[in-house]
């Protein structure tokens, strides 16, 4: 599930975890380490993606 969602989001599988995370009810702060200038970027990136209704109801129903 958690890539058929990164696909449809154009994200990755770690962005879509943080998303879903952090934009959850109740909010959640992840604490994402990196080991490269990239691995933050994607992280970072990650604050930005916005998972829709349904994709939120996929992913909980797998949790």
């Amino acid at each position: 599930m958690l890539r058929e969602v990164a696909r449809e989001s154009g994200a990755t599988v770690n962005q879509v975890v943080l998303a879903r995370q952090s934009g959850g009810e109740p909010p959640i702060v992840p604490l994402a380490g990196a080991s490269s200038l990239a691995q933050l970027e994607e992280n970072l990136a990650a604050m930005d993606l916005e998972l829709t209704e349904d994709q939120r109801d996929r992913l909980d129903t797998v949790h």
